[in-house]
């Protein structure tokens, strides 16, 4: 192993959060690890001073007095948090988030096609024949239920409507201008995340098709080139490491998606890839150039009940470094320097 891999891995190993010496062992290390040692790392996530943060608004009855989609500490929103960090699958407790979710996903403002947008209902929408949706909502909510191991046949319908509200091109769009042709980024890769996995976890050959051509999306504009423009970068945004990428898209939680989907080693993500690698600091580690959120506890949208480590281009920050790692893990490049 490479020095400054080594050195690296060896400080995520000694972190406080217990979720990253999981994942550090179990994604970039590939151990399998059964038994007791697991079930205390799952204790030591399950108490851990991050989960309990993020759970921290739930009443009595275990919902968040809040919408599901409050950004970021309605439900949706914690139960996504939930599902990276390694929570432990199958925490009946959770089940009232999970609810509080599809009562709104199912409601009749969602699903009810109406001109008006607003916020929270996310409506679908049809404009010049095509359906305008949030569909990173319905693939979050299908990606953390089968994640986490709290999902019912719901999470199945929500796949098949996410199937069924695909654009010709593979992807999805909210963007109400009836000019709009192409997919968006920002809405497609949480349906490909939530797909890929529903085709992993329950055989669906549906899924496995919807998440191949929503793939392609990507795939042809190379994660963050233009289609028509190759040399030309669709957002200068996209390149930047963020954590958490909640709904926007960029190179990080890009990559992360093809890795898990199946679709890293297609030669279409190597300048992704190398562009990713390009941003390692001199300590081996990498640094989370943006974030989303803002901390703190009032009712003010775009808060988080937990820090992230926080952004600086020059300072490692834990769980991008760790997701870069697996990236290249998977890709076959983490030992090579």
């Amino acid at each position: 192993m490479v020095n400054w891999l080594k050195g690296v891995i060896e400080r995520l190993l000694l972190s406080r959060d217990p979720s990253i010496r999981l994942r550090t062992r179990v994604e970039v290390l590939e151990e399998d690890l059964v038994g007791p040692e697991r079930e205390r790392l799952d204790e030591e996530i399950a108490s851990s001073v991050r989960v309990r943060s993020l759970l921290s608004e739930r009443r009595a009855d275990g919902r968040i007095q809040a919408h599901p989609y409050a950004k970021w500490f309605g439900a949706h929103w914690v139960l996504a948090s939930l599902a990276d960090l390694g929570y432990p699958s199958g925490d009946r407790s959770l089940g009232p988030l999970m609810e509080q979710v599809y009562e709104w996903l199912f409601s009749e403002a969602h699903l009810k096609v109406q001109p008006h947008y607003h916020a929270y209902a996310a409506p679908i929408r049809l404009v010049s024949g095509r359906p305008r949706v949030h569909a990173s909502l319905e693939g979050n909510a299908v990606y953390y239920s089968l994640k986490l191991g709290i999902g019912d046949e719901r999470t199945d319908l929500l796949a098949k409507r996410l199937v069924d509200l695909q654009w010709p091109d593979g992807g999805w769009n909210c963007d109400r201008r009836p000019g709009a042709t192409n997919s968006s980024f920002h809405e497609s890769l949480l349906p490909l995340r939530g797909l890929a996995l529903h085709a992993r976890t329950k055989g669906s050959a549906e899924s496995q098709r919807a998440s191949r051509r929503a793939a392609e999306i990507f795939l042809r504009r190379r994660l963050l080139w233009g289609f028509h423009r190759p040399e030309k970068m669709i957002s200068p945004r996209f390149q930047e490491l963020a954590y958490p990428c909640y709904w926007h898209y960029g190179i990080l939680g890009g990559l992360k998606v093809m890795a898990e989907a199946g679709f890293i080693g297609d030669r279409r993500c190597d300048d992704a890839v190398s562009l990713l690698v390009g941003k390692r600091l001199p300590d081996g580690g990498f640094p989370c150039e943006r974030i989303y959120y803002r901390r703190g506890r009032k009712a003010i949208s775009g808060r988080s009940p937990c820090d992230w480590g926080g952004a600086g281009r020059t300072r490692m920050n834990e769980f991008v470094t760790l997701d870069a790692l697996g990236i290249l893990k998977s890709k076959g490049l983490s030992l090579q320097g």
